[in-house]
């Protein structure tokens, strides 16, 4: 008589993004991918050893003649809910490999900074913030603001000519820089928006490299020219645009429709709590697709030159809407997942850095 098919055991494998570290005199192991840890000791160390690869309960029972399998099912099963092991075959498994296929090269360090500081809690509240900042306080004083050497080296000092007011638009808006929590209930106009996209993450030429090919060329640096910032449009109040999640077409200078069903719930949302965000008439959110510079830099240093490009667009936009008298900000809290689920990226390849914004000025 012939038997039905055979079903293999079930196996488990150690995820590849974790690290350990004693807190509070607890050894304690974290997937800071997925942000999940728990307390563990040199035998939950030795077991997750064993599941480098592909292991059935049996296999591992076998290793571990000198504990009870009961005690080892345990185990397993504690590290499979904690995020520690994944199952094969699994949802989880395929993240988990997928993180490590594109986030390799910079493992640890960068992975450990990026994933591991996702989804931070915020407070929007003014009292609590500020009873925090008393409790600071009463700790130790403020560190000052500036570095002087003077004193230090007894060095002599050099004075500098003092610097004229400046005349040209550029100094001006520099100088009328500020950001904004206050706004008009005005919409932002089509022009302004345009000249917005185009002059802060905008193409403006392309520079030939006799190995790579054309490199795309923009208003803000960016390191190897590999610019990897996206930048999504949250219009709430912009004339001449349904409200919706829009990504910029950089190399065409257009929009993209991704969903119209927002509101500004969704900006105060996006920005942990934040009110007056969902005042303005649009946000702007900028995201790093991370393969673009891990492929030619394949060192975790490189993770910081993507903060970086951030950053200079960030400084770029706040100029450019300052010159064309706008009220812009930028935020970095932040709900890093609510953002990535609405634009479908995946949080891995492709994630949430920044948030800038803008409105028309509160008169």
């Amino acid at each position: 008589m012939r038997s039905g098919p055979q079903t293999s055991p079930a196996r488990w494998r150690r995820a590849t993004s974790i690290f350990s570290y004693w807190s509070e005199g607890q050894f304690v192991v974290e997937n800071y991918r997925t942000q999940e840890a728990l307390s563990a000791d040199p035998v939950t160390a030795r077991v997750l050893h064993l599941f480098g690869d592909w292991r059935s309960l049996d296999e591992v029972c076998r290793e571990l003649r000198e504990f009870n399998p009961r005690s080892i099912r345990l185990s397993v099963r504690q590290l499979v809910r904690g995020g520690l092991l994944v199952a094969e075959g699994s949802l989880k498994a395929g993240e988990d490999q997928q993180f490590f296929e594109n986030w390799s090269s910079w493992l640890p360090h960068a992975a450990i900074l990026h994933f591991g500081t996702k989804d931070t809690p915020y407070t929007s509240s003014d009292e609590v913030t500020t009873k925090q900042l008393r409790s600071y306080l009463d700790q130790s004083p403020q560190p000052n603001s500036f570095k002087s050497l003077s004193a230090k080296l007894n060095s002599q000092t050099v004075p500098l000519p003092k610097v004229a007011p400046g005349k040209s638009s550029f100094i001006k808006a520099l100088l009328r820089r500020r950001t904004h929590r206050g706004f008009s209930s005005a919409p932002l106009d089509m022009e302004r928006l345009s000249a917005l996209l185009h002059h802060t993450w905008g193409v403006k030429g392309f520079i030939d490299s006799w190995l790579l090919g054309p490199l795309p060329l923009k208003t803000s640096p960016s390191a190897g020219a590999r610019h990897p910032c996206e930048v999504y449009v949250l219009a709430l109040r912009v004339s001449g645009l349904p409200c919706g999640l829009y990504h910029y077409a950089a190399d065409r200078h257009l929009l993209e429709c991704i969903s119209t069903e927002v509101s500004c719930e969704n900006a105060t949302d996006y920005c942990a709590g934040q009110a007056w965000v969902g005042e303005a008439a649009a946000l702007f959110l900028t995201t790093a697709v991370f393969p673009r510079t891990m492929w030619k830099y394949r060192f975790p240093r490189t993770y910081r030159t993507v903060l970086a490009d951030a950053a200079h667009l960030c400084q770029t936009f706040c100029l450019v809407a300052t010159y064309l008298e706008l009220a812009p900000f930028c935020t970095m809290a932040l709900k890093d997942s609510v953002i990535e689920a609405d634009l479908g990226i995946d949080g891995i390849t492709e994630s949430i850095l920044y948030v800038a914004g803008v409105g028309l000025p509160a008169r």
